[in-house]
């Protein structure tokens, strides 16, 4: 349903946010001098997120938003933060806040990612977002260019990239222990599909959630209980991005990171045929992007998702000596000097072990994600997960999406402009489309 006052917060918060904008580093909103934070979802990953940025010693809870405050756990955040004020729409709160907010937390499902983000931003604020950044792959180009056109501080939430492990597997990557890379497989035996029937039944809404507001920009529809929220959304094409957005956009971050990959030139799916409703519950993607500075010239990137994960038959390049067994989830890099496989989330294993003879141990620390984000607002750090590395790295998985749609067929891509080149059919799905509400 339609709310025109709701449309009218929209457009005089976007007004308001051209004089709103503070330069990259500022803060002081709030009389303690404190980066003043605003918080979009905060149940489920948004209970967590919510959790890491408030352990910061300069964060001030100014605003919680949640479409359903008793899963959010409304009450007692707000029983920890005098200062907040609970709302249940991101647009009402940015509006009514307005410059006392510094930074906002969006930690929703995918499908409201985007208009969140792109709202705060509009208004001056810089933004953590969790992954993947984006339900659609334009949105992540839009996000990457609005970052950089009001110079904010941002960062994905995939927060494994900050660990040790994953940091030294990059620096390890980059000093060529394993040679240069022919092949990297990355798989998830997670399965975010869903190949069953279109849901038939009309429940009723829980008397604490706000239907309309779940729904945001996504087409309406009838309340199904246990197959939208909390949780369950992941799986269906119009809220998330599948095992692909839950897992793959973690574990493709390290071998894209390490080996430098920039866009796709093509990708290619292996699954069932599209039903409009869920995801495939099997999964296979292959990527082919040209050579970088390590890995060769005839590089192959392979993904795999769903039970048994990864299917590839006796492919040597998975194989293990001693009888070890692959992780559920992990990746598997092919260099010309041995394989790397990297556990997700573990320390990386090197075939022959020779290969770390003789190796420097890099001198490498973790970092706090949240804490990154919220040091670089205050000029004493740098983000490594900013949406000009996550937005192309989002865009990446948005392919794979895209291209989930039409399987056996290879979409050839022009990222420059935005275009798949030899399959029409595909370019509407690069774009969302938008309810009123």
């Amino acid at each position: 349903m339609k709310n025109p006052s709701r449309r009218d917060v929209v457009k005089s918060a976007a007004a308001a946010g051209s004089l709103l904008i503070l330069p990259s580093g500022l803060r002081g909103n709030s009389p303690n001098g404190k980066i003043c934070t605003a918080h979009v979802g905060v149940g489920g990953m948004g209970n967590s997120d919510f959790g890491s940025i408030t352990s910061h010693p300069n964060v001030q809870v100014v605003g919680l938003c949640d479409v359903d405050p008793v899963h959010g756990k409304v009450e007692e955040k707000l029983s920890k933060h005098k200062d907040a004020q609970y709302f249940a729409d991101y647009r009402e709160m940015l509006a009514e806040l307005g410059d006392k907010v510094d930074a906002v937390s969006v930690s929703t499902p995918d499908h409201t990612h985007y208009p969140a983000t792109k709202l705060a931003m509009e208004m001056g604020k810089h933004v953590y977002t969790q992954k993947p950044l984006t339900h659609k792959l334009a949105e992540a180009r839009h996000l990457t260019e609005l970052a950089r056109e009001k110079d904010l501080v941002t960062q994905m939430g995939i927060q494994v990239h900050s660990s040790v492990a994953y940091r030294l597997t990059r620096q390890w990557v980059q000093e060529g222990i394993i040679g240069k890379v022919s092949k990297v497989y990355v798989w998830s035996g997670k399965s975010w599909g869903y190949d069953g029937p279109a849901f038939d039944r009309v429940d009723p809404v829980p008397d604490q959630l706000n239907w309309n507001l779940w729904l945001g920009t996504a087409s309406e529809r009838d309340y199904v209980d246990r197959a939208y929220h909390p949780g369950k959304w992941r799986k269906l094409v119009d809220f998330g991005c599948g095992t692909l957005g839950d897992m793959g956009i973690h574990i493709f971050d390290t071998p894209v990171k390490a080996l430098g990959l920039k866009d796709p030139d093509w990708v290619e799916a292996e699954c069932r045929e599209p039903n409009g409703i869920g995801f495939p519950e099997q999964n296979m993607m292959r990527y082919g992007f040209s050579g970088t500075d390590y890995t060769t010239d005839d590089f192959t990137f392979t993904w795999w998702d769903g039970a048994g994960a990864p299917r590839s038959g006796e492919n040597p390049d998975l194989v293990l000596p001693e009888g070890q067994t692959l992780p559920s989830q992990g990746a598997m890099f092919v260099g010309e000097a041995g394989r790397m496989l990297l556990p997700h989330v573990g320390a990386p294993k090197f075939f022959p072990r020779s290969i770390l003879e003789g190796a420097k141990k890099p001198d490498v620390k973790a970092a706090n994600h949240y804490h990154q984000w919220l040091d670089a607002i205050e000029g004493k750090d740098e983000t490594s997960a900013g949406f000009d590395y996550a937005g192309p790295l989002s865009e990446m998985l948005c392919l794979g999406v895209i291209a989930g749609n039409f399987p056996g067929k290879r979409l050839n891509w022009d990222a420059k402009n935005m275009k798949v080149t030899n399959l029409e059919a595909a370019n509407p799905l690069i774009t969302g489309t938008y309810r009123d509400f």
